[in-house]
C-alpha cells in the first residue's frame, strides 16, 4: 500500500513538472519555435481549429516561422488569427505561405519574460509540494485503516521527500535553462 501511494505521488509530480515544461516552451525567447503557435485557433469555416490542423507550421530560419495552409483560401484567416493572439508577432503573406518574423526582444521585455518564467516555476513547485502533502495525509489515514507500521509510514514519507526534492530540482533546472535562453542576445 505504501509503495502504491508513493508511486501515485511520483506520477502526479512528473505530470506537474511536464506542465511547467509545456508552459515554458510557449514563452518566446527571440528564436523561432513552432510551439509559439500551438495555442492559436483559426476560424475554419465557422469552427475554431488549431493552426497546426489547417496547415504546415515550420521553421524557415532562426528568426522566421512559416505556415503553409492546406487550403489557400485560409491565408487571410491565419494571418488575422496570429495577429489577434497578442504574441507580438506580425505575420506577412508571401504567395501561398504566411511568414512570421520573430523580432528580437528588448531588455525590458526579457526581464518581464524571466518574471513570467519564475511564476510558472513557482506554481510548479507549489503543485509538487501539494502532491507531497496529500500523499503524506493519505499515508497517515492508510496507516490506521490498513494497519501497517509507523516505520513503514515514515519510510514512505522519506521516499516522498526524496521525490519532492528530485522534482523541485528538475523544475529549477528547467527555469535556469529557460532564463538563460531568454537573456541570451
Amino acid at each position: 500500500m505504501v509503495k502504491q501511494i508513493v508511486k501515485d505521488a511520483e506520477d502526479r509530480m512528473h505530470k506537474a513538472s511536464e506542465v511547467v515544461r509545456q508552459e515554458l516552451v510557449k514563452i518566446r525567447t527571440g528564436k523561432a519555435t513552432t510551439a509559439l503557435l500551438d495555442g492559436i485557433k483559426v476560424d475554419y469555416y465557422g469552427t475554431p481549429t488549431a493552426l497546426a490542423h489547417i496547415g504546415n507550421v515550420g521553421i524557415q530560419d532562426v528568426h522566421t516561422l512559416t505556415v503553409q495552409p492546406y487550403d489557400k483560401g485560409m491565408l487571410d484567416h491565419i494571418q488575422k488569427a496570429i495577429q489577434s493572439a497578442n504574441l507580438g508577432l506580425n505575420p506577412q503573406r508571401d504567395g501561398d505561405i504566411v511568414r512570421i518574423p520573430i523580432p528580437p526582444l528588448n531588455e525590458e521585455r526579457r526581464r518581464e519574460l524571466v518574471k513570467l518564467t519564475k511564476k510558472f516555476g513557482e506554481e510548479g513547485k507549489i503543485a509538487v509540494r501539494n502532491i507531497r502533502r496529500d500523499a503524506i495525509e493519505h499515508l497517515k489515514k492508510s496507516e490506521k485503516a490498513e494497519h501497517f507500521s509507523e516505520d513503514e509510514r515514515k519510510r514512505g514519507e522519506g521516499d516522498l521527500q526524496r521525490l519532492t526534492d528530485k522534482f523541485i530540482k528538475e523544475v529549477d533546472s528547467l527555469l535556469t535553462q529557460k532564463e538563460k535562453e531568454i537573456m541570451e542576445v
